[in-house]
């Protein structure tokens, strides 16, 4: 099946990439929501509030729904990057401490190069793989820093939820959009799905919070709005329209924007191993949205 690509030619490309940000931007606010806000021991319940009802938001607003092979596609986006991916997240977000959890999914660009070499035969060029070692060493500076406490059941969710998502992007830029689908349709029919999975999961394992105060009302709906529908949208959007060498590294923000909202909201402090790390996975996240240099390129300059 033929691959559904949009490109995102000359200056648009910059908009293109800072919209598609603000996606991991959202989602590295829910490490701090959740331990924070949301009542704990119902990482599943939470997944479904979260999933569930933005999804149903988003079919009333766009009335599409899938045709032909895009009901089982839709479902096994909706698992990947819902249905999995939350109850993994919100798992790890309660077993480990502030940006620990989101730092895990520094190794997603790593993982999406792999499987798209392997499923869309984009081979990833030696510039964006090291860079991409170079943002998981950036993070990996700020995980291990004072206080970092590693819990193995949260770092096998971490990464659980990061190979998933991973898979659910590579799959995503194979398929593309059906035509008379939007960004804004894909994420209803993924959150959709998600939430539908999690319901006998919410019921058999994990029921519902005995009190939900007006703080979790609150986190609840910022998940459910920006970190949930809108952040969707926009990245379905981005994936359709950047190369996946290079919207899979913008997911290092969600990690950078999970430290930032620890010190800058729950008063967390970060050594400077931790601050050189920041900067490094920042720079590796920026570097791989440019096209790689060439020798052409330098002895261009070394002619002038």
């Amino acid at each position: 099946m033929s691959v559904l690509i949009e490109r995102a030619p000359g200056a648009s490309r910059v908009a293109t990439v800072a919209l598609t940000a603000l996606a991991p931007a959202a989602w590295g606010t829910t490490y701090a929501v959740t331990t924070e806000l949301l009542p704990s021991g119902h990482p599943l319940f939470s997944g479904l509030l979260r999933a569930l009802p933005a999804g149903l938001v988003g079919l009333v607003l766009t009335r599409v729904l899938p045709r032909g092979a895009w009901w089982w596609k839709a479902a096994v986006l909706g698992v990947l990057n819902i249905g999995a991916l939350y109850p993994l997240l919100f798992l790890a977000a309660e077993r480990l401490p502030g940006g620990v959890a989101a730092t895990l999914g520094a190794t997603q660009p790593l993982l999406v190069a792999g499987l798209a070499a392997a499923v869309l035969h984009d081979r990833p060029t030696l510039w964006r793989w090291a860079w991409g070692v170079a943002g998981v060493v950036g993070v990996g500076l700020v995980v291990l820093g004072p206080g970092a406490r590693l819990d193995g059941v949260g770092v096998v969710a971490g990464l659980g939820g990061t190979a998933s998502m991973a898979a659910g992007i590579v799959l995503l830029k194979r398929w593309g959009r059906p035509p008379g689908a939007g960004p804004l349709t894909l994420a209803s029919w993924q959150l959709s799905v998600g939430g539908v999975v999690l319901v006998p999961l919410v019921v058999v394992g994990e029921g519902v919070p005995e009190s939900i105060d007006a703080g979790a009302v609150a986190g609840y709906l910022w998940l459910g709005s920006m970190g949930g529908l809108i952040a969707h949208m926009l990245w379905s959007r981005g994936i359709g329209r950047l190369p996946v060498g290079a919207s899979a590294p913008l997911v290092l923000l969600s990690p950078l924007v999970a430290a930032l909202v620890g010190v800058v909201v729950l008063g967390e402090s970060l050594s400077l191993s931790q601050t050189l790390g920041f900067v490094l996975a920042l720079t590796a996240m920026v570097a791989a949205q440019l096209d790689a240099p060439t020798w052409a390129t330098y002895r261009g300059r070394g002619r002038r």
